[in-house]
Order: structure tokens, then C-alpha cells, then sequence
């Protein structure tokens, strides 16, 4: 998992250090506590000393692009001419969040005349913002005080998203086989995939047969040991496993080789010639609890999203939608065999799995109940002209009590918003495809920025 990464920009004025040079202690005080304050709430923060002029922007600049920062951060610090930054930071490719905040909560009549130097950020914030949309910069912008309010809660928020759709541009899938022969709704084509930042490397049966006969004997027994401590393992076939951890570690070191942000397969591929012994679905599931992501039936499109939210977001996993409730308005999640085992309910069991599709080992994989929460389902759906569209849906699930009639399956039921009959109407008018991702939080606010910074269609549904 990682942190986003902001560029804190601090924007000052030459004249002040001219003529008030005593200011400037206070002024780079104001500036540490803004960056420690961000730094507690879980982003690593890019300092650069205060900027005044065009020569001070461009090197801060340069850093933190060589820093592959993910969001930047402008803090007026108090007025700045805004022609010494707008056209450096309109060039810039890093998305831009503006901090509206002032030092002081509060400035009322009685407030000492000396404190306005310190708290007329906001015009120099005010000259910059018109500058920059003049000359076509996409940039957000958050107000409020810096302390009493929660505008730096929505400024990490939009570094979070800004840090999504970095991970995404840059996504690297491995594919284990082909797709799925007729399913249609994940269909994309490479170039597509390639042109939304999505590479593809598709795994060689002789490639994945070579990493199988290197695994070392010890560290199949130090992962099955790891195994035991992860799951419940009682009554599973050790041959099936021992050939299901084979497959996992050489599925790993393929992922690690190839610097892969996200894989998926299609079971149907796995047989005696695919070069792996079983389906790893063990793989899979280990895989989406490090930050990896994964998608069934070789869905390059959804596995790159589940890797985007996960390297952020650990409480993600890959699902689908099953069955409707009507009665009790919830909706069936499930899948065949793939599941992160952080977000089970309880301690999730290792289940020797029939297999009647191929003649591979018969595969090994997690079994539990999805725990109750507030969570948010998210869908990214090609549409018409090589656009997309990302669904976002926050909706609670159920902490199963009582009978439960699945105990050799992943599953989940979870309650949208609005009544079943219309999320699901929604879901598909905008076309939603039946692989999805399911993260644990009230993310909804970084999920939708996501979507509006890679310039898809979105769409909320509550």
C-alpha cells in the first residue's frame, strides 16, 4: 500500500520581505504547521520553500515533478501576483488543489490592524483562480480554516484521488489465458486499454511452467505455514493445496518480475497445458489483500480498477452481483473463488474446490462471509466511442446473523441506498458490467473525484 504524495506550494509576495522582512518568521511557521497537519492525516508532503517569483515557482515545480508527486498543493501564505505562477502552473501536468485558509479563525472588528498582512491570502487566491481558468487549468479548490474546519480532510481527499488515477495510468495486467469466449461487457481492446494507461502483458504457458519447477521446496512449507496462521485449513486435501501454493508462489513471482499492478485469468484456460497446475484463486485472493489487483475470466479492465483502489484502499476486493432479494431489498455478492481475506467477517477457511471445467488439480481457495459496513461498490463501464463511464454506488453490508446456507462460498449481501428495483435499473441504464469492486469506507468523495480526474463519465447512484 502507499501514500499519496503532495507538493506543497507556498505563494508569497517579494515585496512583504522587502518591506516587512520581521513578518517572515511567522509566515514560515504558519507554513510548517500546514504541512505537519497534512502529513498526520496519512500523505507524505513535498516541501519547497516559500516562492515569490517566477524563478522560485519553476524550481519548485521541477522538484516535485521529479518527486512524481500525485496532487499539488498552492497555500497562499498572503498575497501573490499571480503572473510570477499561472503560466508555470498552468503547464504543469499535476493536478492542482487550492488551499483557501488563513492563519487566524477568526477577524473581526476588534481584530488588531497588523493581523492583515498575515490573513489576505484569499485575494491572492482570487487573482490566481481567474488566471488560470483564462488559460484552460483544470484545478479544484478547497476553503476554510486550516484548523477549525475540515478543508484539509477534503484536500487529502482529492490527493487521494489524484493518487488513484496516477495508479491507474499506470497500470500493468497480466492475463492468464484468453478472455472469457462471449462475455462481452469487460470487452476492450488493447489499444483502448493502452490508451487509458493500461498495459497488458499476457503470461506464456513455457514462461509460467519454468517459474512452476523453480519454487523452492522450503518456501512452499513457509507459505502453507503462513497459510495456517491466515485461514482455517482443517479437512483440505494437502496434495490440492501443496499444488495450489505451487501455483501461487510462481503466479507471484510472475506478478513481482513484471512489475504488475493487477492480474487475471480465465479458468477455463487452466488446464494441463496452461503451464500452472491448478486455478490460483489462492494467488488471487493473496494477492487483492497486498494492494494487487484482480478480476475473474480475464477482465484486464476491472482487474486494473481493483489494483488502482487497493494500492490505497487495502479493504478492496473483486466481486459480482448474483441474486436479488426483493423481500428483504438486498442483493447477493459472490464469486467462484477469489476473495481478500481482510474483509471477511470472521476468519476466512481454505475450501478444496470441485473442478469439472479442465482436467488442471482440482484448486484451493478462501471461503467466508463479507463483513457488515458502510462500503462502496465502483464499475467502470466501456461505452459508446471508446469512452467510459465509472458507477459509484455506496451502499451497507449485512452482518449475516442466523442460518446462513453458504458456508463453502464467498458471499455478501448488501443493501444500496435506494430500493433494489431502481439501483439495479440504474446501474444497468448506465451500463454497468457485472464485474465489479468493492471497497470497504465511506470513500464515495475520492471514487467520484477519481472518475472526474480521469475524465470518465460518473455516476453516482444513491
Amino acid at each position: 500500500m502507499r501514500k499519496p504524495k503532495i507538493g506543497l506550494l507556498p505563494l508569497y509576495i517579494e515585496l512583504y520581505d522587502q518591506a516587512f522582512p520581521e513578518m517572515r518568521p511567522r509566515i514560515e511557521a504558519f507554513r510548517t504547521q500546514v504541512a505537519e497537519a497534512l502529513e498526520k492525516r496519512g500523505v507524505e508532503t513535498v516541501t519547497y520553500s516559500i516562492c515569490r517569483v517566477a524563478a522560485e515557482f519553476k524550481e519548485a515545480l521541477k522538484t516535485f515533478e521529479e518527486a512524481r508527486v500525485d496532487a499539488l498543493v498552492s497555500l497562499h501564505l498572503a498575497y501573490s501576483p499571480s503572473l510570477e505562477s499561472a503560466d508555470l502552473l498552468a503547464a504543469t501536468p499535476i493536478p492542482l488543489v487550492v488551499l483557501d485558509t488563513t492563519p487566524a479563525y477568526s477577524f473581526p472588528p476588534h481584530q488588531a490592524p497588523d493581523e492583515l498582512l498575515y490573513n489576505h491570502g484569499i485575494h491572492g487566491v482570487q487573482d490566481l483562480c481567474n488566471l488560470l481558468l483564462r488559460r484552460g487549468k483544470k484545478f479544484d479548490i478547497e476553503a476554510g480554516h486550516w484548523e477549525k474546519s475540515d478543508v484539509l480532510d477534503r484536500v487529502v481527499s482529492f490527493a487521494r484521488a489524484c493518487c488513484l488515477a496516477s495508479r491507474m495510468r499506470n497500470s500493468r495486467v497480466g492475463r492468464i489465458g484468453r478472455p472469457f469466449v462471449g462475455m462481452g461487457d469487460f470487452a476492450v481492446s488493447p489499444e483502448q486499454l493502452q490508451a487509458a494507461g493500461i498495459t497488458t502483458l499476457v503470461a506464456q504457458p513455457a514462461m509460467l511452467a519454468r517459474l512452476v519447477n523453480q519454487v523452492d521446496p522450503e518456501a512452499i512449507e513457509r507459505e502453507i505455514q503462513m497459510d495456517r496462521e491466515t485461514f482455517i485449513i482443517d479437512g483440505i486435501d494437502e496434495n490440492a493445496h501443496l499444488a495450489a501454493t505451487r501455483t501461487s508462489l510462481a503466479v507471484r513471482k510472475w506478478l513481482d518480475e513484471n512489475e504488475l499492478t493487477a492480474f487475471t485469468f480465465n479458468f477455463m484456460e487452466i488446464d494441463q497445458q496452461s503451464g500452472i497446475p491448478t486455478v490460483p484463486f489462492l494467488e488471487a485472493s493473496k494477492a487483492m489483500a497486498k494492494g494487487v489487483g484482480y478480476a475473474g475470466e480475464g477482465d484486464v479492465l476491472t482487474a486494473s480498477v481493483v489494483g488502482a483502489i487497493a494500492s490505497l484502499f487495502p479493504d478492496t476486493t473483486f466481486t459480482e452481483m448474483f441474486c436479488p432479494d426483493w423481500e428483504n431489498q438486498t442483493i447477493f455478492l459472490s464469486h467462484m473463488g477469489e476473495m481478500n481475506p481482510r474483509v471477511t467477517a470472521a476468519k476466512p477457511q481454505l475450501k478444496t474446490k470441485a473442478f469439472p471445467f479442465t482436467d488442471a488439480c482440482p484448486p484451493v481457495a478462501p471461503v467466508g462471509c463479507l463483513r457488515g459496513g458502510e462500503a462502496v461498490l465502483v464499475n467502470l463501464s466501456p461505452q459508446a466511442d471508446q469512452t467510459f463511464a465509472l458507477i459509484v454506488s455506496p451502499v451497507t453490508m449485512i452482518d449475516v446473523t442466523g442460518e446462513d446456507a453458504f458456508q463453502d462460498a464467498v458471499r455478501g449481501w448488501f443493501r444500496p441506498r435506494i430500493p433494489i428495483e431502481e439501483f439495479l435499473e440504474e446501474y444497468s441504464r448506465n451500463g454497468g458490467t457485472h464485474h465489479l469492486a468493492l471497497v470497504y469506507g465511506n470513500v464515495t468523495r475520492e471514487i467520484t473525484r477519481w472518475g472526474k480526474l480521469m475524465g470518465w463519465k460518473t455516476v453516482v447512484i444513491e
